[in-house]
């Protein structure tokens, strides 16, 4: 059996064992077990996704620096990163107007006739720094080294661009040993990766069990419909993805899917699609992707195409209007939902960042803040949902660029010989 199908196979078996787990412990244990359990057992989560994050950094700067530089001229450099930008745009869109047209179907908020609250009330979410100034500036990193230790990936990204496009500019000649040191050290990354994969299972156990544990398996039934619409909406998105991607790709879309399902599913389970990206740039190569396009675009679409928080933010903004009788019209609607996806460009870092994006952006249109709170206690199986099409519409994305440049092969040779 193959190693990627053994880690599938334990990613499911601990996570069913996580809801298991967790559901006996909230039904049979004490107020001071449960709080122990859930307090103590995430420490492996947390390992893992400290892990990850060591390696990110270094992986999205070598491998992104490499896939510039070995682009060439600034001109093909600019035509592959313009028409990454259009289809990440175009995808929002998408993700966007699918979120609408369910929520708009199904009206889950409908019937809760809540009154609006005559006070602020604090949801816990830092909202202060949302703003175009404050996105813009955030941006552009004083230090990249501050930028490596904080993991802020669109910072990193800003300075790889800059550094792989002055290094391309060098040619060939001058440029050649740095390309080849950094593409060894984006090989050592993904060997760290492979080994830090082994931790993966026990962190995916941790983290639903400590969820099911402390809530219970009641706050899946609680939410029945706004978690039935919302995953309705997120899978409607990925079969619009893929038939995009099968227009582009044709029956080839198929294997990639095949070969997308572990990061996919790591990122579903950890709710952390930073989680994926280090087996998502692998699994990409090794289905044929040019490594100059898959490094390049990869990183980028991390930042700007977040297709999963669009279907978040449009889905969950009409909710909260819905919950509270509050009557939006056609240009208010369309305003909101132009204010989210801009909003939401270059947060993927920020913690429960589609959560920050809705509490800054909907007082605007007079939809109480506060409405927030009637999600913040099933966020996380909604970012278990948002974090796995993110990487499906990262990968997708990756795939029909790569195609579409002329970059695609069967499989890389380098890969195929691992593999025997």
């Amino acid at each position: 059996m193959a190693n990627a199908n053994k880690l599938t196979i334990f990613i499911v078996i601990f996570m069913l064992a996580g809801i298991l787990t967790g559901a006996m412990i909230h039904s049979y244990a004490s107020a001071t077990t449960i709080e122990v359990w859930s307090g103590n057992i995430t420490l492996f989560t947390d390992i893992f996704l400290r892990l990850i994050k060591m390696v990110i950094a270094p992986l999205v700067f070598s491998t992104l620096t490499v896939g510039i530089m070995k682009l060439g001229e600034t001109s093909t450099i600019g035509r592959v990163g313009g028409k990454a930008m259009v289809w990440f745009i175009s995808s929002s869109v998408l993700s966007i107007l699918v979120g609408l047209f369910i929520v708009t179907l199904q009206q889950p908020g409908s019937g809760l006739n809540l009154a609006i609250p005559k006070d602020t009330v604090d949801t816990g979410l830092a909202v202060s720094g949302m703003s175009l100034k404050g996105f813009l500036s955030h941006t552009i990193p004083t230090s990249i080294v501050g930028a490596m230790a904080d993991n802020e990936i669109l910072q990193i990204v800003v300075f790889s661009m800059f550094f792989g496009i002055g290094g391309a500019s060098l040619g060939q000649k001058f440029n050649a040993p740095l390309v080849a040191a950094l593409d060894v050290v984006s090989h050592i990354m993904l060997k760290v990766t492979g080994y830090v994969m082994y931790v993966a299972p026990l962190a995916i156990f941790a983290a639903i069990s400590s969820v099911i544990a402390t809530e219970g398996l009641g706050i899946l039934l609680n939410y029945a419909s706004f978690i039935g619409g919302y995953y309705v909406a997120i899978v409607l998105t990925c079969c619009v993805l893929v038939a995009i991607g099968y227009m582009v790709l044709k029956k080839d879309v198929f294997r990639l899917l095949s070969m997308l399902k572990d990061p996919v599913l790591v990122a579903f389970t950890t709710s952390s699609s930073e989680a994926a990206y280090p087996k998502t740039l692998e699994q990409l190569t090794k289905f044929g992707c040019s490594r100059n396009i898959v490094s390049f675009v990869l990183p980028i679409g991390y930042s700007f195409n977040l297709v999963g928080s669009m279907v978040y933010c449009s889905f969950a903004s009409m909710f909260i209007a819905q919950a509270y009788n509050i009557h939006l019209s056609f240009s208010e609607i369309a305003v909101l939902m132009l204010t989210l996806m801009l909003a939401s460009k270059g947060i993927a870092g920020v913690p429960r960042s589609a959560l920050v994006v809705l509490a800054a952006t909907i007082p605007s249109f007079n939809i109480p803040v506060a409405g927030i709170l009637l999600l913040m206690g099933i966020d996380h199986f909604l970012d278990m949902g948002r974090s796995a099409i993110n990487v499906l519409g990262n990968g997708v994305a990756t795939a029909m660029l790569s195609q579409n440049e002329g970059q695609l092969a069967q499989e890389e040779p380098e890969m195929a010989q691992q593999n025997m």
